[in-house]
């Protein structure tokens, strides 16, 4: 599924699936883990941001975030005003180089073909700076689909599996720190990256 495909699922879900979420769950409070280790005053670029209210909201005020989708921004502009929304794809950051502290991507690359997963990564390193975080879903099935009736429309997911993105990881130039396990907003538990760019 090309990327014009996946905005125009995504712009026809965007506010089904924000107001289908569960509100609460563990995977909010590893982006505080994440803070914790970055510099003070960090710059953050959340990476499939949508509406915002499950990571933007827990970010500094001043985060950025990117989404392929403007129904998703436009959610965004509400519920988190005051943080900076930019429309985008992540395979093409509009991000310049050592740019930001720290990356979120929650439930995010999986949308793009996954063979095109390393350009991501590749891409998340160079806006990282060095030493820069990269706090990311961590896919554990190897798959290609398009799921319909997903949250009333349909939507494409792809991914090489868990294996295959640590490698992914580390040929982009990060070191994998650590892998930990958090309940996501449809309530199943997933496992996270916390990856480092190396220098």
């Amino acid at each position: 599924m090309d990327p014009e495909a996946v905005m125009r699922a995504w712009d026809e879900v965007a506010a089904t699936y924000a107001n289908r979420r569960d509100p609460d769950g563990s995977d909010a409070a590893l982006i505080a883990d994440l803070l914790a280790d970055l510099p003070p005053e960090p710059l953050v670029l959340d990476v499939g941001c949508g509406d915002g209210a499950r990571t933007l909201a827990n970010l500094p005020d001043d985060a950025v975030g990117l989404d392929v989708s403007r129904a998703g921004l436009d959610l965004a502009t509400e519920r988190v005003p005051a943080s900076r929304l930019v429309h985008g794809e992540m395979s093409r950051l509009p991000v310049r180089t050592d740019a930001v502290d720290g990356i979120t991507a929650y439930h995010a690359v999986f949308h793009v073909p996954r063979e095109d997963h390393p350009t991501v990564y590749r891409e998340f390193a160079r806006a990282l700076r060095p030493r820069g975080r990269l706090l990311a879903t961590l896919p554990g099935g190897r798959y290609e689909t398009v799921r319909r009736g997903w949250m009333d429309g349909e939507m494409f997911f792809s991914t090489p599996g868990r294996a295959a993105t640590l490698e992914h990881l580390r040929d982009a130039g990060f070191r994998i720190d650590r892998t930990p396990t958090a309940d996501d907003p449809l309530g199943s538990a997933t496992e996270f990256v916390v990856a480092v760019r190396e220098e």
